[in-house]
């Protein structure tokens, strides 16, 4: 099992997370995936990362497949890819439709569609095919849609790889079967490792059943906040801002993939409550309604045996690459430690 961290998109100083992520390097970290949503665009900060480190890989979570083009994608994926010397992830996914809608201003219409029509897309650019593309996008833009060139072009340039692993964000039983059909990996957000054959089994078996044999296994990036110490499981409690805002209000009611999620895992009370306070404006509530078994759930914080079980619980469900975020004075002794019980 690799070991990953997330610089986050809320971070208010990325320059010194990325000398953090140094640190973490030398450390044994394997990789570093970094989030956007409505912060800081990842690509840069992903080119700063690989500019400043020599072995850890480095990966978007998640560029969302409606705000670019999917040759935008391709050709930022393949270009972070030279600078790090082939260590870009590509990780993917629809969002959700308050980044989509509220934040990008586009309709949140054929997720799916335009999920699986961007990778196809993108590994047939890095393998400098001439592109003609019809479907939701067009390539090149026909007259009858107000083309005026129509000529098919392939890429400019020679990528370092002709196939850069593309890793999906999805929770939805359709969009995670596609996941495991089309994809190299999988990004599933707040993961419960006991929970996840119940909720998604069925899926990644149906998925997986289409998988070209040449594809290879699908990898699983997983995790939680890890804090190792015998007063550890108090610094679980720092999770419940980042789960109600999730539950709460990422999304309006029914449209909200999250609090979908925890209602599957069996908290529809819990997830309810969650939302209608976080839709109140009674944030600060919200978190408190968040319940105790939930941030145990989705978390690794405690003695280290506590830990060492918690993690085994995640390679259990196969996960093949645990994503913490380190809360701990020397995070750089953690992921140490943590390594090599890996």
């Amino acid at each position: 099992m690799e070991l990953a961290t997330t610089l986050e998109y809320a971070e208010n100083d990325p320059v010194q997370a990325v000398e953090e992520v140094v640190r973490l390097e030398k450390a044994g970290l394997d990789a570093v995936w970094v989030a956007e949503a409505y912060g800081f665009d990842s690509p840069t900060l992903m080119g700063y990362i690989a500019a400043r480190t020599e072995r850890v890989k480095v990966g978007s979570y998640i560029v969302n497949v409606f705000s670019r083009t999917p040759a935008l994608i391709a050709q930022t994926a393949a270009g972070l890819d030279v600078l790090s010397q082939g260590r870009a992830l590509l990780g993917l996914g629809a969002s959700g439709p308050q980044v989509v809608e509220g934040w990008h201003g586009k309709p949140y219409d054929r997720p799916l569609g335009r999920t699986r029509e961007t990778v196809e897309l993108c590994r047939r650019i890095w393998r400098r095919e001439v592109i003609e593309h019809h479907g939701i996008v067009d390539m090149p833009l026909p007259p009858e849609k107000g083309g005026t060139l129509g000529k098919p072009l392939k890429f400019l340039n020679h990528p370092v790889r002709s196939e850069i692993p593309i890793y999906l964000a999805a929770l939805g039983p359709a969009n995670v079967r596609m996941t495991a059909e089309i994809a190299d990996g999988w990004l599933p957000h707040l993961f419960i490792p006991e929970k996840a054959g119940q909720v998604w089994g069925n899926a990644l078996a149906e998925g997986l059943a289409r998988r070209p044999a040449e594809r290879g296994d699908l990898e699983i990036v997983a995790g939680a906040l890890l804090a190792i110490g015998e007063d550890a499981a108090d610094v679980r409690d720092l999770a419940r801002p980042m789960i109600a805002l999730y539950l709460g209000g990422m999304g309006a009611r029914g449209k909200n993939f999250y609090n979908d999620l925890a209602r599957a895992y069996g908290y529809e009370e819990a997830a309810e409550k969650v939302q209608d306070l976080y839709l109140s404006g009674r944030k600060k509530e919200a978190e408190a309604a968040v319940p105790d078994e939930l941030t145990e759930l989705l978390s690794l914080c405690g003695p280290e045996g506590y830990v060492r079980e918690r993690i085994e619980a995640f390679r259990a469900a196969g996960v093949t690459q645990l994503n913490v975020r380190v809360i701990s004075p020397e995070p750089a002794r953690i992921v140490e430690k943590v390594k090599g019980w890996l």
